[in-house]
């Protein structure tokens, strides 16, 4: 097994242009283990963020996505008040291809080596048992199955919250009942998602890459189920993206027919001006590292050892930060996103 810092020109390029401290590849030949780990920033804590598996098409791909998603761990860690900082591992593979206890316990190794810097937990492609393999390795992990478990429900929770704030602020009504919500990806935070939109009575509209997530939906919560290339172009009142980033960007913005944008996705803004594109488009955007930071609330409340009971009232307080972004960007006249922005570096920078 071996880890090393990054020392490729480009790949310091890369990093320096966005403030990342650190950035460490590791490769394990016995279980074919090929992890990424991006430390963003540490000014408040230990780097806390996901792993997540994915069968990436280039190496350049996953590192792109590991040092994007560690940049946005740290504004989400600061915006919702959590003593952390920003940090997130990618393992290169496919799903259907490993040893998946020989794999995890590889990544765990990759972790220990860097000396409690960095703290992983579940993300997309990985969950509970697998964190389970990465503690036999070290003990800088969380999202196990005791005592809290997966941490997507907290998530999908803060969201549902969230959607509520802005509808409430875009739309003037403290009601979801009949609103029109368009869902695109239905994994484990999507689906929890749809549930309490349905509870709620609102209308979905839904897709997935997985069919059998979609059939499920219609048949537990009548949704209307559409193909994934399709999502974009769904009139509705929102649209909750809750699958890979990048979801908004100059091909998909002049097709987005919803006042509002709000979901669980992560780095949904393919380049900062977007947020912009939104704000002239009439469209409210919830910064998404701020209305889907409920799992990273449950994972600090696990890692301090808190009670389960503390941890709803933080999560639902999402809706709070939102609204007081959505004001304060009112006030200044602009974007949600770069309010929310100028929120997180306050407390980082």
């Amino acid at each position: 097994m071996s880890t090393h810092v990054a020392s490729e020109s480009g790949v310091f390029d890369k990093a320096t242009a966005r403030g990342h401290e650190q950035v460490a590849f590791a490769y394990d030949p016995a279980s074919g283990y090929k992890g990424i780990i991006a430390i963003h920033n540490t000014r408040l804590g230990p780097a806390l963020g996901g792993t997540r598996m994915w069968a990436y098409p280039t190496e350049e791909a996953a590192l792109t996505d590991a040092m994007r998603l560690a940049e946005g761990m740290t504004y989400k860690a600061a915006a919702a008040g959590m003593p952390w900082g920003g940090g997130k591992a990618v393992i290169w593979a496919d799903a259907h291809k490993i040893d998946r206890p020989a794999l995890f316990k590889a990544h765990g190794r990759a972790v220990e080596r860097l000396g409690g810097r960095y703290i992983t937990s579940v993300d997309i492609g990985t969950g509970p048992a697998d964190m389970v393999h990465v503690r036999t390795e070290t003990k800088s992990v969380a999202g196990l199955p005791e005592p809290f478990g997966d941490p997507s429900p907290a998530t999908a929770l803060g969201v549902f919250a969230g959607i509520g704030a802005a509808v409430r602020h875009r739309l003037g009504t403290d009601s979801l009942k009949g609103l029109r919500v368009a869902i695109q990806g239905l994994g484990h935070v999507g689906f929890d998602l749809a549930r309490q939109l349905h509870e709620a009575g609102a209308h979905l509209v839904v897709t997935d890459i997985d069919r059998g997530n979609c059939q499920r939906a219609a048949e537990r919560f009548g949704a209307s189920v559409v193909a994934p290339e399709e999502i974009i172009d769904v009139q509705a009142e929102v649209f909750a993206p809750c699958a890979l980033g990048a979801s908004l960007n100059p091909q998909t913005l002049p097709r987005l027919k919803c006042q509002v944008v709000a979901g669980a996705a992560n780095n949904q803004l393919a380049t900062d001006d977007i947020g912009d594109a939104l704000r002239s488009a009439g469209i409210l955007y919830a910064p998404d590292y701020v209305i889907n930071a409920g799992g990273i609330i449950k994972v600090c409340a696990e890692y301090f050892g808190e009670p389960a009971d503390a941890v709803e009232g933080r999560v639902l307080a999402i809706a709070d930060t939102l609204t007081d972004v959505f004001l304060s960007a009112d006030r200044a006249g602009i974007a949600t996103s770069r309010a929310a922005d100028e929120l997180a570096r306050s407390k980082f920078a």
